[in-house]
C-alpha cells in the first residue's frame, strides 16, 4: 500500500478542515446551549449542541454530504446507495439531492412510515427488504454490486466518519476551554470522527462516549477485547 493509499484510509486534520467547510454547504449553524438546568444538578457548565436542528433531523447529513463530495464524476454519475432505517438514509438521501445523483436507500420492512415518506421527499428510490437492519444492508451491498452504486455506509467509512467529526470543530471553536465531549455511541461513526479530531484540537480534552444500558454494545466488546487480552486490564 503506498503512501496515497494509506492517507485515504485515515481520519487526518486536513481532511477534517476540508470537510468542515463542506459540510456548512447542508447544515445549519447549531450554536451551543447552555443549560442551566444540568449545570446546577452537576456543578459544572453544562452545554448541548443542538444537532436535531439540522435540516435532516440529525448529524447524519455530515457525513453523508461529504463523502459524496469525495466520490469522482463516474461514481457520482452511478449513483449512491445504503442501508438505513431512519437519519443515515435521509442524510444520504438529501446529499444526493444536493449533488443531483440518484440515491437508493433499503430500508427494513418494519420502517415507521414516516420515515420512509421522509426519504423519498428527498428524491431517493426506497427498497423495502427484510425484516431488520443486516438483511436490508445485505441487499443493499447487492444491489451496489449489481448497478455499480457506491455503497455509503452509516458509520464504518473513514470520510463518513470526517463529516461527523466536524462537529468537534465547531464546539471546540465556540468553546476553547471544553474540558469534556459527551458523544453518543450507536455504530460509532460520530464517536470515532468527534474523538479523533477533539484529541488533534486538543489533547487533554476528555471525550466519553455514551450508550444505552440495554444496548451497550460498545462496553461490550471493549469486555470481550480485554478478555482475549488479559494484560489489558491493567493499562
Amino acid at each position: 500500500m503506498d503512501t496515497n493509499e494509506m492517507e485515504e484510509g485515515m481520519l487526518t486534520l486536513e481532511k477534517f478542515e476540508e470537510a468542515s467547510e463542506i459540510v456548512k454547504q447542508v447544515t445549519l449553524e447549531t450554536k451551543l446551549v447552555y443549560s442551566e438546568y444540568f449545570s446546577n444538578l452537576t456543578g459544572n457548565k453544562i452545554y448541548f449542541k443542538p444537532e436535531n436542528l439540522q435540516f435532516t433531523g440529525a448529524y447524519k447529513v455530515r457525513g453523508a454530504y461529504y463523502k459524496t463530495s469525495t466520490l469522482s464524476e463516474e461514481e457520482k454519475k452511478r449513483g449512491v446507495i445504503t442501508a438505513s432505517a431512519g437519519n443515515h438514509a435521509q442524510g444520504v438521501a438529501y446529499a444526493a439531492q444536493r449533488n443531483q445523483m440518484k440515491a437508493t436507500i433499503v430500508m427494513p420492512t418494519t420502517t415507521p412510515l414516516i420515515k420512509v415518506n421522509r426519504t423519498k421527499n428527498f428524491g431517493a428510490e426506497v427498497v423495502l427488504y427484510g425484516d431488520v437492519y443486516d438483511e436490508a444492508c445485505a441487499r443493499a451491498y447487492e444491489l451496489a454490486e449489481e448497478h455499480g452504486y457506491t455503497f455509503i455506509h452509516p458509520f464504518d467509512d473513514p470520510a463518513v466518519a470526517t463529516g461527523q467529526g466536524t462537529i468537534a470543530m465547531e464546539i471546540v471553536k465556540e468553546l476553547p476551554l471544553v474540558d469534556y465531549i459527551l458523544v453518543p455511541i450507536g455504530g460509532g461513526g460520530l464517536a470515532a470522527g468527534v474523538s479523533t479530531l477533539a484529541k488533534m484540537l486538543n489533547p487533554k480534552i476528555k471525550v466519553i462516549g455514551v450508550e444505552p444500558a440495554g444496548a451497550a454494545c460498545m462496553k461490550a466488546s471493549i469486555y470481550c477485547r480485554r478478555l482475549r487480552s488479559p494484560r489489558s486490564f491493567y493499562l
